[in-house]
């Protein structure tokens, strides 16, 4: 009989507790990843950073970011009062940017209530804005080697395959299965080393697709591997249909090749970054165009549309270019509508996609 009936009750036996760590840390010193910029220094603060970038982002893409940004604001009371544009601009392509703002939420919080460092407390970090129960355990495993498990998508991977756990990792029953055998693999002793092996493990052999099971230092306890079960685990999530919609896009440039950008509301997709004008169809565009601004709709020229896609849904959008457009005296420059020239660009948080057009 497969495991993948047992309930989160399951035992593991002293031997192969110790036979998991043991064997994650010794393949860690030889293959692991020494070396990423979060490491050295280890500050609480820098570790703290790195795993908010490193939620639904690899490795590679974040390294580049990650530099940027310590360099720019190299503490965490710089990025509490650094402007909010500033903060974007710098997150600007990484995508998510909900973590940007939760991230200098956080920061603001901690310099009002924890003398301006992050609290070596779980419960503390938890309480804090975007800082989950993995993320805040990979917080204090890492800055201070305090005894916590984590369960970011590459642990879960790990951990369905090694113990034959079906059921989507997502769904609660599955993930509380989870988190009682991260907690029982737990190492006495370098929990920093240990919570990064197994985010190297996951990122490295034990991938989504075609895992290196012949290089793996779990190889010969993992029941997935035994039973023949890799490929299926981790359960996907259920099949649902992803929708489509679209947007207008205006891009407008006034004769001294300035271009029109309008910052977004304060919550929602793309929330308080600068992007184009936009509105859900041509009609609406047409309204807002001539409402506040003078020149010819009718000789805008359509440009190819550009595809995006969001974890709830994918965007078409259709952009429309018009040169030498005025803003209509009523509504003049503001907060939410400026003109930009091109060598400011780089000091506003852009959705990727706006920033590839403005730029190509």
């Amino acid at each position: 009989m497969t495991s993948h009936h047992k309930t989160a009750t399951v035992s593991i036996a002293p031997a192969e507790t110790e036979a998991f760590a043991t064997r994650l840390l010794r393949w860690f010193d030889r293959n692991g990843r020494h070396d990423l910029p979060w490491q050295h220094p280890r500050t609480p603060y820098r570790v703290w950073l790195s795993e908010i970038m490193l939620q639904q982002t690899q490795v590679k893409t974040v390294i580049p970011y990650f530099e940027r940004f310590v360099a720019a604001l190299p503490t965490l009371p710089a990025l509490a009062a650094a402007a909010q544009d500033e903060v974007m601009a710098l997150w600007s392509g990484l995508g998510y940017y909900a973590r940007a703002r939760n991230l200098q939420a956080a920061a603001q919080r901690c310099v009002e209530r924890h003398d301006g460092e992050l609290p070596r407390d779980l419960n503390a970090l938890t309480g804090l804005p975007g800082i989950g129960r993995s993320t805040a355990a990979a917080i204090l495993s890492q800055a201070w080697g305090d005894r916590h498990a984590i369960l970011d998508g590459n642990v879960k991977r790990v951990l369905c395959r090694y113990h034959d756990i079906a059921g989507h990792p997502g769904l609660p029953a599955v993930e509380k299965q989870l988190w009682t055998h991260a907690e029982s693999h737990l190492p006495d002793a370098r929990m920093a080393d240990y919570t990064q092996a197994q985010m190297d493990l996951g990122a490295t052999l034990c991938t989504r697709s075609d895992p290196a099971c012949v290089l793996c230092p779990l190889q010969d306890n993992c029941v997935a591997r035994r039973e023949g079960r890799v490929a299926e685990l981790p359960t996907a999530r259920p099949g649902k249909v992803v929708p489509q919609k679209h947007a207008c896009i205006l891009w407008l440039e006034n004769s001294d090749g300035a271009v029109l950008m309008q910052r977004r509301p304060p919550t929602g997709i793309w929330a308080s970054l600068w992007t184009l004008p936009q509105a859900e169809d041509a009609a609406a565009s047409r309204a807002w165009f001539e409402r506040a601004l003078i020149g010819d709709y009718d000789a805008a020229e359509a440009l190819p549309p550009i595809d995006h896609a969001f974890s709830h849904y994918r965007l078409r959008l259709h952009p429309l270019r018009l040169r030498g457009i005025a803003l209509d005296r009523r509504v003049g420059d503001n907060d939410d509508l400026r003109w930009v020239m091109r060598d400011e660009f780089a000091g506003l948080g852009m959705p990727a996609p706006i920033r590839k057009l403005l730029e190509s």
